[in-house]
């Protein structure tokens, strides 16, 4: 079982930053391509952006490329989503997952929600304008 925790999210106004931290418990981190998704209330979980195992390889949605930067840290077992220029539409839970099938390469990108194994609880992120 991989556990995931989302962690730094809140109330910020238009136009500002936050950055969402995920910590995995384990050893086998540097195994999984992870990835960042959202869900507004009423819609469907939304690809926001996704890293390689090997964090060389990111993608994101065309609805935050530019604003948002995803990145992972080995030592700390932690992924990162860095988000700037916050729009009102950007207000969701954000959740982190984790791909741990053997098939992945160390630079493949995962961007199905489908194709994720494990969920973090869910962090809310809530832009004003």
């Amino acid at each position: 079982q991989v556990q995931l925790a989302e962690s730094g999210g809140g109330l910020v106004q238009a136009g500002g930053s936050l950055r969402l931290s995920c910590a995995a418990s384990g050893s086998t981190f540097r195994r999984y391509a992870m990835g960042w998704f959202r869900q507004a209330p009423g819609k469907e979980r939304e690809f926001v952006g996704a890293i390689s195992r090997s964090g060389i390889s990111t993608s994101y949605a065309g609805s935050v490329k530019g604003r948002f930067t995803i990145s992972r840290d080995h030592a700390k077992n932690t992924v990162y989503l860095q988000m700037n220029s916050l729009k009102p539409e950007d207000t969701a839970v954000y959740y982190c997952a984790a791909a741990v099938k053997s098939g992945y390469s160390d630079n493949n990108i995962v961007t199905n929600v489908k194709d994720y194994d494990y969920w973090g609880q869910g962090t809310q992120v809530t832009v004003s304008s």
